[in-house]
């Protein structure tokens, strides 16, 4: 999740800081099924990993899809609470999502993400030439 107006202080007490550059290589070992910290979630703070094995708030919303597990339901949790843009994968199909003000936009290609993720820190969305 990314850190926006709101602090999300709370969050990152009950997870582990860590204060570290953010790179495949930590996101993919914390997200280890081995690893202690790979059930929770990582915490974006001014553009470093700062907090992992962070837990959020389910959501409550009766309305949402019944397939939508655990992490899913905690994504959408924060943010109906929260400005945080959260980025979920789901272990079971592998598709990406983007939650926002208490909705999930999944299945998004990395593109999508990529654009997302430019828009959110105000930067300009330069498609990558394949």
């Amino acid at each position: 999740m990314i850190e926006r107006e709101i602090n999300l202080e709370y969050f990152i007490e009950v997870g582990t800081e860590m204060d570290a550059e953010i790179s495949s290589e930590i996101l993919f070992s914390i997200f280890q099924p081995n690893s202690p910290l790979h059930d929770g979630a990582v915490i974006v703070r001014n553009g470093r990993l700062f907090a992992a094995g962070c837990f959020l708030p389910l959501s409550k919303n009766p309305a949402l899809d019944k397939n939508l597990g655990t992490r899913h339901r905690a994504a959408i949790g924060l943010t109906e609470e929260t400005d945080a843009l959260v980025i979920v994968v789901s272990e079971e199909n592998s598709w990406v999502g983007v939650v926002e003000s208490g909705q999930l936009n999944h299945d998004l290609d990395h593109a999508a993400v990529r654009k997302r993720l430019y828009e959110t820190f105000g930067l300009k969305y330069r498609p990558q030439a394949t």
